[in-house]
């Protein structure tokens, strides 16, 4: 490896402190206590300089995000709104919620017409791939009010997998929330990102979804997020969830 120090640099506890890390202080106690690393290495010299664009940076494992030309976001997406920017035959779409940003935006992975809650918006392209890459099995956790009285054991055979048209299919986990005889709320964690997967899972054991949530992506929850609405990824948060992809 090589030597991270980037002569014409800023001091690496500015860098932290500027991103949220905490004050200029507490972040050249991190330093001193060998918990931040850069480009590999870890860093323990206080008159290190660092690129805040091109140096790799984490902090007990987590990653700081230092390039702030990079955003990502959370949105609550309300049912009946397409999961694309723009959509070609003039439904409602994801721009405008971010139509008063400077960014260009993409949408990491997607939610069907019907489904409502957390989709994330990023102009970071790595993370974006990683995101919605089958290689990092990123969970995605879902409520869903489904019809007829659902039974404890439906969730092991959900966890040991059914078969669907289009080949196998599991969740990682099922918990249910709620059985009445009309309906029943079941929360339901996955990793896979075909089509439609949740509801198609949910017809085939003779529960078909009357209503679904996305509540968690990867690390992110929704939170207190309204549906329309956004808030920045950023800090701790961010850092988690590119820890989750191995950035």
């Amino acid at each position: 490896m090589t030597d991270p120090h980037v002569p014409t640099g800023e001091r690496l506890q500015k860098v932290l402190a500027r991103n949220g890390v905490g004050s200029r202080r507490a972040c050249e106690g991190l330093i001193a206590q060998g918990r931040v690393s850069v480009d590999g290495h870890v860093v323990r010299e206080l008159g290190t300089r660092v690129d805040p664009v091109a140096s790799v940076i984490h902090v007990d494992g987590i990653r700081v995000q230092t390039d702030s030309s990079l955003l990502t976001l959370a949105l609550y997406k309300p049912p009946g709104v397409v999961s694309t920017m723009y959509d070609d035959m003039g439904r409602p779409g994801l721009v405008q919620y971010v139509e008063d940003r400077p960014e260009r935006l993409y949408h990491v992975g997607r939610l069907d017409q019907d489904t409502e809650g957390l989709i994330l918006l990023s102009n970071d392209g790595e993370l974006t791939h990683r995101l919605t890459h089958p290689k990092y099995e990123v969970p995605k956790t879902y409520i869903a009010r489904v019809e007829g009285s659902v039974t404890r054991g439906l969730g092991r055979v959900l966890e040991r997998g059914i078969t669907l048209e289009d080949g196998p299919a599991r969740v990682d986990r099922f918990v249910l929330r709620e059985s009445a005889p009309r309906n029943s709320i079941v929360e339901i964690t996955l990793h896979s990102g075909r089509n439609r997967i949740v509801r198609r899972m949910m017809a085939e054991v003779g529960h078909p979804v009357m209503e679904l949530v996305r509540m968690k992506f990867g690390t992110v929850v929704v939170g207190h997020l309204k549906p329309g609405k956004t808030r920045v990824v950023a800090g701790s948060e961010l850092g988690a969830l590119m820890k989750l992809v191995d950035l």
